[in-house]
């Protein structure tokens, strides 16, 4: 196994299969030695998990839980186009938040992801990011994140 996979195998997790696009774009592109992600909606074996506004139809304690699955996919789409072993670190993350009328617990709730890279990649995990609210995301997600990461 890989040093990625054995870190995701000591969290628990297993990483799941590149996320199928919804319109026309790509999972990651490689270009030089960054990778960008599109963003990661908290899908699961083809699925949404929960749709809805944070703050209301949403908690923003299960919002978190769904950015670590945001975070997770992402993951796969880097995966899909480098070893996830050459990510020399993670450079930005970008968390958009469905946030219902005045929920501003954004930067809450894309922790989910930010942990997360944290716990995978230690310090080079650590990374620039932006939580963002809006008033609605594709599919009724609540939760999108994308990331960019530096690979060897």
């Amino acid at each position: 196994m890989s040093r990625v996979a054995d870190r995701l195998a000591e969290l628990g997790l297993t990483l799941p299969a590149v996320a199928t696009p919804v319109a026309a774009y790509i999972p990651a592109l490689r270009n030089g030695s960054l990778v960008w992600t599109s963003g990661q909606l908290p899908m699961k074996d083809g699925a949404l998990l929960s749709t809805g506004l944070v703050g209301a139809e949403v908690t923003p304690e299960d919002a978190k839980e769904l950015a670590r699955v945001c975070a997770l996919n992402a993951l796969a789409a880097v995966g899909s186009v480098a070893d996830l072993d050459s990510v020399v670190r993670v450079v930005k993350v970008v968390g958009f938040v469905a946030s219902a009328p005045g929920f501003y617990g954004q930067p809450g709730v894309v922790n989910g992801a930010s942990e997360l890279l944290g716990d995978v990649f230690g310090e080079n995990g650590r990374h620039a990011r932006s939580a963002v609210g809006v008033a609605v995301l594709p599919l009724n997600a609540p939760v999108e994140v994308e990331i960019v990461v530096e690979v060897s």
